[in-house]
């Protein structure tokens, strides 16, 4: 019987580097954000209301860059969310149209989810259109279950209602 020549062993594998960084938002990346809001959104938040929520103590925007080979950086997706006392509450996370599938919305959602943990928080809870199923089925990759329906909750211009999916994260 002949020997097979032993092949030197593979390595473990690797994670895949994403060169991401989450940082949170100030003021001066409100134009910036508002591309991408109007980029991702046929009903984009407001100026105004992101600048709002800049200025209150539960609320959190986290920001998902990359580096660009210039040197600058590039923002690819922001997720908005609240706590309050011992809840997450998530208002938006967005990608950019021409980044999605990536990871980013996943980057986003540890991020807000590891910000609740370090807070102590008990729970997660947030809404999604009951048309989005990608969405939808993010959050259940992270254990996020459907408990109710906000009939109508959704109302964009010239379009008629949606309703939203209410899911909750209960962390243990």
């Amino acid at each position: 019987m002949r020997r097979m020549r032993e092949e030197s062993r593979p390595s473990e594998k690797a994670k895949p580097e994403f060169p991401f960084r989450i940082r949170r938002m100030t003021r001066e990346d409100l134009p910036e954000v508002m591309e991408l809001e109007k980029a991702s959104f046929s009903n984009p938040w407001s100026f105004e209301l992101l600048q709002r929520e800049l200025g209150h103590d539960w609320s959190i925007i986290f920001l998902l860059e990359e580096p660009t080979p210039e040197g600058g950086r590039r923002l690819l997706g922001i997720s908005i969310f609240w706590i309050v006392h011992d809840e997450v509450h998530v208002l938006n996370v967005a990608t950019a149209p021409e980044h999605r599938r990536r990871g980013v919305g996943r980057a986003l959602m540890e991020a807000t989810l590891a910000e609740g943990r370090a807070r102590k928080c008990s729970l997660a809870t947030l809404e999604v259109r009951k048309s989005n199923e990608p969405a939808i089925t993010l959050y259940k990759s992270f254990g996020f279950r459907p408990v109710g329906v906000r009939p109508n909750y959704y109302v964009d211009e010239g379009q008629p209602p949606e309703d939203a999916i209410v899911m909750v994260l209960d962390f243990q």
